[in-house]
């Protein structure tokens, strides 16, 4: 299990990530999600945690709310990023990385999930 990231590159002028939204994304691929709205630190603002079928899953969003983490599977972080680019306005430039910042890449909002892992190995 790794720390990806999806964030807000350059201004976000105001906007933030939709938590309802997000929560209906998680929700669809895993149903049983438990959500701690408690503000546990910057990073730690509202959380989401799951089970995937490689064990515990967790979500949570910066108190700023323009960058999420996810302590995923690979794949799944990948899914839950593509998902998340389609819930953000096309023109907000968005960043999918992981913590070590190994890799760095632009979400298109047409982005699927196969060409961001290709795009993820090449780099």
């Amino acid at each position: 299990m790794a720390t990806f990231m999806v964030l807000v590159e350059g201004e976000a002028s105001g906007w933030r990530f939709d938590r309802e939204a997000l929560t209906s994304a998680i929700r669809d691929r895993w149903p049983d999600v438990e959500i701690d709205p408690t503000h546990h630190s910057v990073a730690r603002s509202f959380c989401w945690s799951f089970e995937t079928h490689d064990g515990p899953g967790e979500v949570y969003l910066h108190e700023d709310g323009t960058g999420i983490y996810m302590n995923l599977p690979q794949h799944d972080a990948v899914r839950l990023a593509a998902v998340i680019r389609r819930l953000t306005p096309t023109d907000l430039a968005l960043v999918f990385c992981d913590e070590g910042y190994n890799f760095d890449v632009r979400l298109r909002s047409d982005t699927t999930d196969t060409e961001l892992i290709k795009t993820m190995n090449d780099t």
